[in-house]
């Protein structure tokens, strides 16, 4: 009896400790999503500040394109039923061409005004920029990361072909996106492509929401892989449908028939280099790399913005934009 009661014991606290560690565990995934994937953007005026301070050649074209109410608004509604909202500036003179950009995690449309300035300013583009759901004025119930965004973005592609196009020729388009819309743009990549896409450009996406998710969880937190983020990934999928397994970018550049330019700094801590190496290799066909030396995360453009702007005009020229 003196055994069986030390075994019962013995199992008790076993539960008891297996049920503390679970709350735990279950307790950081809930707090780590929340925390990710929580919509939370900056303000058009903070948008436009920061653009103009971190890259003073802008400053007069963008007050110019806000003073001068250039600067548009047009809403669609998604599958889900969300409003979702972009800017969009015609060109300064008439043509087919057409930049769609998408911003990064946690930023809004009119953080992509430094790159709208290149294409609109230096290279004649119309200019479409997206409020991604969740983000700005565009409804969501969370952070999509780039993988549930790519059918949004896919719907903008049509909106901004039906807007800039003509009855008898559709558009010439460019893809690009900074961080997580580099992501996105690469998770459209791998769809079907309507005919108006001709090319796309990432600068400093990640593989996959895992990989990225992990190195945060280490780098921030200290949380080990296991089991934190398997489950908080299953947590994500019980509530909003998808997986950090899932949303890659990897798999989806994979399956990516246009020409895409990869530009990444070879000092980027946030999304590590290595990531854009497994990416350029993974992608069939036309492509191109482009490591700057120094950069840190989102400043390619900054450091380098004169052969930033050269090297986007010339791959697009090759693939006849």
């Amino acid at each position: 009896m003196h055994i069986a009661g030390k075994h019962r014991h013995i199992l008790r606290n076993i539960a008891i400790w297996t049920f503390v560690i679970v709350a735990a565990v279950m307790a950081l995934s809930y707090h780590f999503l929340n925390y990710a994937l929580a919509p939370e953007s900056y303000s058009d005026a903070d948008a436009i500040a920061r653009t103009k301070a971190d890259c003073p050649w802008t400053a007069t074209w963008v007050d110019s394109v806000v003073s001068s109410g250039a600067l548009h608004d047009t809403i669609v509604v998604n599958s889900h039923a969300h409003a979702l909202h972009a800017r969009w500036i015609t060109a300064p003179e008439p043509t087919d061409k057409v930049a769609m950009l998408l911003h990064g995690y946690k930023c809004q449309a009119l953080s992509m005004l430094k790159i709208a300035y290149m294409f609109h300013h230096e290279l004649g583009y119309n200019v479409v920029m997206p409020d991604l759901a969740a983000h700005g004025r565009s409804i969501g119930t969370h952070i999509g990361m780039g993988w549930n965004d790519r059918h949004d973005v896919m719907q903008w592609v049509n909106v901004a072909n039906a807007m800039f196009g003509t009855d008898s020729a559709a558009t010439r388009m460019v893809v690009m996106g900074i961080s997580m819309g580099a992501a996105t743009a690469m998770c459209v990549s791998g769809e079907e492509q309507p005919p108006c896409v001709k090319a796309y450009i990432e600068d400093c996406g990640y593989t996959s929401v895992w990989d990225e998710f992990a190195g945060e969880a280490r780098k921030q937190f200290g949380l080990p892989e296991f089991p934190i983020l398997y489950a908080t990934s299953a947590l994500c999928k019980l509530r909003y449908g998808w997986s950090f397994g899932e949303a890659s970018a990897l798999s989806m550049v994979k399956a990516c028939k246009k020409p895409m330019l990869f530009i990444h700094g070879d000092s980027d801590k946030y999304v590590p280099t290595a990531m854009v190496k497994k990416l350029y290799n993974a992608k069939p066909g036309i492509k191109e790399l482009w490591l700057t030396p120094g950069a840190g995360h989102d400043k390619s453009y900054m450091m380098y913005h004169e052969q930033y702007t050269q090297l986007v005009k010339r791959f697009l020229a090759q693939q006849g934009l």
